[in-house]
């Protein structure tokens, strides 16, 4: 019997990702390309029959669920989705037979539980990946150009803007740059760009900025119910965990982490905004959503043509805050808001049990981690630093503007944190003083921390560049901090990821020099900088860049955005260990 339906839950499997499939298909058409009414009520016909065969699947899934061997977390997905779908009927029987020609007369809902069918089902399927050989690195790299090509299919719908059809250049362009989270645009998002366009941004966002792998295994264990040993090996090297045994708990905190700090940041920009401003509340929300997903994944997309520098936001000193609070916190990495988190709940629960009971403190040793360390002494001395420069190089500049010492602090701290990876601007770029733009440049350069939603070469690898100067400085033969000494390895790639970073930095710069010669260097330079450490802010040049021009910007967020040295890896075939060691010789310097 149990093995019967085992059999059964396969194909049933099998049978749901096929349907699904084909009704996503129907939907992106639906809502990219379809004008025609009467299609539309047909379409919503066939996609409600559809609807009703998923919770019947879904129903029978879960009363057989006693005969398999799923575990509670699978058993618990499918009883949730399935409450979901019966939800939707109900509340839609009432409309049965509508005016309109349809019985779910809330398609949105419709949708959603589809498209909700269709991730959980290729996220399942992912997780099979273990039976073939696949190098991990190379898997992370092509599950990034897979989303890119399914983002650039998405935008060329006619739907997707209102004058037409974009260009295949221009749509692969912005789909690099949602899912490479950079910002960079070379049409006007807010005015070209239907809602349905802007959606598919957003997702393209929130899916790139997580990693569509990290995406896929969270849905695919929490549905399936289970890792293999080999999965959670794969895992380990996508999400940069050192223990197997984490690596479910991590995918599960990564994703609870990302959602809470979007939704506790969605609510400040809410509460910051003016409802005069929007015409109506779903509109105030849907700024809202947006804003925060963008702010927190680090990309630099807004609804506004002009930005958070548009005249009603300029001012909006709780809004920035709010913004700046987001993407620092996206920008610091999900281990770091790990490790604080763990420190501020044995805290308390040490002071509760010294109140309740009288019990001594109980110390436990490195509870922050030692990468953490770092990234935190360095991500403080790099926003105190920006926010100084910049306040003493644009007092007699765009900080005219800001009447109130507070405003002039605010938009100071804006433009000095904003190039780390954020992308957004409180000020027009190209009004900026000189030297700011070089101090954004290093900015831009060094990015936010390994493991966030930022890019860049990482604030651990300057970090360890100069902690190496200062040894080199002092007679130093190795790099020592916080009580520990750095491994020789992780020197190594330090110095390999700043030496790729410049080589490549320099080919692209002397590539547009090439294919767009009338545009002005220091232009040029600042559009691969900030592609480069997917950042998205801009001198203005990037919508005036030739094909070839842009090609080029393409190629540079991608590299950006998984890494040079990432790149290198998944492409060259490691050496085999040697089992001898040549006699050492000293270079000169």
């Amino acid at each position: 019997m149990n093995e019967k339906v085992r059999y059964l839950r396969k194909w049933l499997d099998y049978i749901l990702l096929g349907v699904s499939l084909l009704c996503s298909i129907v939907i992106v058409f639906h809502l990219g390309y379809n004008s025609d009414p009467e299609v539309e009520k047909l379409t919503n016909r066939i996609l409600e029959w559809c609807f009703l065969f998923f919770a019947v699947a879904l129903a029978l899934k879960t009363f057989t669920v006693f005969y398999s061997k799923s575990s509670v977390i699978s058993r618990t997905g499918e009883a949730v989705l399935l409450l979901y779908f019966i939800a939707v009927i109900v509340a839609d029987s009432y409309h049965f037979a509508g005016k309109d020609g349809t019985e779910l007369v809330k398609p949105e809902w419709m949708y959603l539980g589809i498209f909700a069918i269709f991730i959980i089902e290729v996220s399942k399927q992912t997780l099979f990946f273990d039976q073939f050989y696949f190098n991990p690195t190379l898997l992370f790299v092509l599950s990034f150009l897979l989303l890119i090509l399914i983002g650039t299919a998405l935008l060329l719908l006619p739907k997707s803007t209102y004058d037409g059809q974009l260009s295949f250049i221009d749509a692969l362009f912005l789909a690099t740059s949602a899912v490479c989270i950079t910002g960079l645009s070379v049409v006007d998002i807010a005015s070209e760009f239907t809602g349905f366009g802007q959606t598919v941004l957003l997702v393209l966002v929130q899916i790139g900025g997580l990693g569509i792998m990290t995406f896929t295994g969270f849905f695919g264990y929490f549905f399936s119910g289970g890792f293999s040993y080999k999965n959670q090996l794969m895992f380990t090297e996508l999400i940069g965990e050192n223990k197997v045994s984490s690596v479910i708990s991590t995918l599960y905190k990564i994703i609870l982490v990302t959602f809470t700090f979007e939704i506790a940041g969605g609510i400040l920009i809410y509460l910051s905004l003016d409802a005069g401003d929007f015409a109506n509340p779903g509109e105030r929300l849907y700024f809202t959503v947006f804003h925060a997903v963008m702010a927190f994944c680090n990309a630099g997309f807004s609804t506004l043509s002009d930005g958070l520098n548009h005249t009603g936001l300029r001012f909006n000193y709780s809004l920035q805050l709010s913004v700046i609070l987001l993407y620092v916190m996206g920008g610091l990495g999900f281990g770091i808001i790990f490790n604080t988190y763990e420190w501020i709940r044995r805290w308390i629960f040490n002071a509760y049990h010294k109140v309740r009971f009288g019990r001594h403190y109980v110390h436990r040793a490195r509870v922050i981690a030692f990468n953490s360390k770092i990234i935190a002494y360095t991500s403080f001395y790099l926003i105190i630093f920006g926010f100084l420069i910049v306040l003493l190089l644009e007092r007699n500049h765009t900080l005219l503007e800001h009447e109130s010492y507070f405003g002039k602090m605010v938009t100071a701290l804006f433009i000095g944190t904003s190039p780390r990876s954020a992308g957004f601007n409180t000020v027009v770029m190209s009004e900026l003083a000189f030297p700011t733009v070089m101090l954004i440049f290093l900015l831009m350069w060094i990015g936010a921390a390994p493991g966030s939603t930022g890019g860049g070469v990482k604030v651990t690898t300057f970090a360890l560049a100069t902690l190496n100067i200062f040894s080199l400085a002092k007679g130093k033969d190795r790099i020592e901090v916080f009580g520990r000494k750095i491994s020789d390895d992780s020197i190594s790639r330090a110095f390999a990821i700043i030496s790729l970073s410049l080589i490549f930095l320099g080919a692209a710069i002397f590539t547009l020099a090439v294919t767009d010669p009338e545009k002005n260097l220091l232009s040029l330079a600042f559009e691969t900088f900030s592609a480069y450490s997917t950042t998205g802010l801009s001198l203005g040049v990037t919508p005036h860049l030739s094909q070839a021009g842009r090609l080029v910007i393409i190629v540079t967020m991608f590299v950006g955005r998984v890494g040079s040295l990432t790149l290198l890896i998944a492409l060259v075939r490691k050496a085999k260990p040697n089992n001898y060691q040549l006699p050492a010789e000293q270079m000169n310097f």
